[in-house]
């Protein structure tokens, strides 16, 4: 028969290669996608994605200018070794706060994640918000998804080299914004921005603000998606966090298939689930592939790509309002919701299951903690140490005289006065009054000469108390142990 292709036992015999003449097919290291074209869109979720989008930036663009007792509220001086935010100044030995920022941050996003999917990701990840702003002067200087796809399959030419350069120009003078802000909070700012514009800034303040700009140029003008779906960590081990329970972006496949187009008269009860015959209510528009960021089809179930953004729950609706149908075919629920068809009030109820207790009582517990360090914080630091020309000395009074190093560390912005005492021996004082000035977030050393009339104590190391105070708030007091050698 015409066209008829014949049975491989038909077929004759290929002939016979040598192992050196057979091809191997080369395997590309990774395979080359389209290029993702997001479809603008409006809706609840966008609107939110929006609010969090200038939250964020008018804290990142706005903190390092806001002033706070003659200096920038936040602040992460390197040169001096302290870090300022607001009335807080931390010195290097507060780096436990740090570890404990870092760790809390991590139990966060383990108890949100485990709660409600990758909403970090979709809402404020700064990946995602650059890669928004970035769409945005897109779409402002070559127009929305028709048009930028015609103006990239055109070929090149005088008005299409304008429209890329304005574009590009665009996206590099917000980037070498940005880079510069990120830097003005390593750098006094206003000093920052004189620098700049007299071109007196140093050689690692260039090459940070050009460093941040290029990485948000390149992430967020080209990578875009691929960041999320290759080279984030945080999208590789996500899964390991959710469970069934966990609040994703899902697709209702009982009611929307089987798919097609449909007539906007017909009958709303007419639906899949109520008779398998008729038609489901996705008519297979393709709208919510249109606006996803990472080009998905959230309609193939849930997959690593999806960034729980909800810009195809937000077209989907749109398309629900005009085939008059009820919204919610592509919505936030669970895994077990939408197979067993939950209520709200379920969905909640199996939020508190014990996963996301333990999470919480972590969080909350190191959280607390953190914040009661913190506020019974004592702004003043004492480092001991001793003279090691002479572990003792006998005066011309006979007394046995120690001399220690004091180093204090005034954490605070305004000057103080400390007295320091000493006790843990009988008899034992300082050999003259010793009163310590030390200017705001600044250090001051002293030398503290400590005498104890001979046979107060046996011979050997004793341990004593250095008690610094300060001379106007007896609050702020500080103890620190040494050890007096007696011969």
């Amino acid at each position: 028969m015409r066209g008829e292709q014949p049975h491989p036992n038909d077929m004759p015999p290929m002939p016979e290669t040598s192992r050196s003449q057979r091809v191997i097919p080369i395997q590309p290291l990774y395979a080359a996608e389209p290029k993702v074209y997001p479809r603008s869109v409006k809706g609840l979720f966008q609107s939110w994605r929006w609010v969090f989008l200038w939250l964020t930036q008018i804290v990142f663009y706005g903190l390092c200018w806001l002033p706070w007792n003659g200096r920038q509220a936040v602040l992460f001086d390197l040169d001096t070794r302290r870090f300022y935010v607001f009335d807080l100044v931390l010195w290097p030995q507060d780096t436990i706060y740090l570890a404990v920022l870092l760790v809390l941050s991590a139990l966060a996003l383990f108890l949100f994640t485990t709660v409600a999917g990758r909403l970090w990701c979709g809402y404020t990840c700064p990946q995602t918000v650059y890669t928004e702003i970035f769409l945005w002067l897109e779409k402002l200087v070559e127009g929305d998804r028709p048009k930028r796809i015609k103006l990239d399959a055109a070929p090149w030419s005088a008005r299409k080299l304008g429209i890329k350069g304005s574009k590009h120009l665009l996206w590099l003078l917000l980037s070498l914004w940005t880079g510069f802000t990120f830097v003005g909070y390593f750098t006094p700012i206003r000093e920052l921005w004189q620098a700049v514009l007299s071109l007196s800034q140093s050689g690692w303040e260039t090459f940070w603000i050009l460093f941040y700009a290029g990485a948000t140029y390149g992430n967020a003008g080209f990578m875009r998606e691929q960041m999320c779906k290759y080279i984030c960590p945080y999208a590789q081990f996500q899964f390991v966090m959710f469970d069934p329970d966990t609040l994703i972006v899902a697709y209702d496949e009982k009611r929307g298939e089987p798919r097609g187009g449909r007539s906007k008269k017909l009958a709303a009860a007419v639906t899949a689930a109520t008779d398998p015959k008729s038609q489901g209510d996705c008519i297979d528009c393709g709208i919510c592939v249109q606006v996803c960021p990472t080009g998905i089809d959230i309609r193939d179930g849930l997959q690593l790509e999806c960034i729980g953004c909800a810009a195809c729950i937000d077209a989907c609706d749109q398309v629900m309002d005009k085939i008059s149908q009820p919204r919610g075919l592509i919505r936030y629920s669970t895994e077990n919701a939408v197979k067993q068809q939950f209520t709200r009030a379920t969905i909640l109820r199996r939020t508190l299951r014990p996963r996301v207790l333990i999470y919480s009582a972590i969080f909350l517990s190191l959280l607390g903690a953190t914040a009661g360090s913190l506020a019974t914080r004592v702004p003043l630091k004492l480092d001991i140490q001793r003279d090691r020309a002479a572990l003792a000395t006998e005066t011309a009074e006979g007394a046995i005289e120690n001399t220690f190093r004091l180093q204090l560390i005034n954490a605070s912005e305004k000057t103080r006065i400390y007295r320091v005492a000493i006790d843990g021996l009988e008899g034992i004082h300082l050999a003259q009054p010793l009163d310590v000035e030390v200017a705001p977030a600044a250090t001051a050393s002293a030398t503290a000469r400590v005498q104890l009339e001979p046979g107060s104590a046996a011979s050997g190391s004793h341990p004593v108390r250095f008690i610094a105070t300060d001379t106007t708030d007896s609050a702020v007091t500080v103890t620190e142990r040494a050890m007096f050698w007696i011969p």
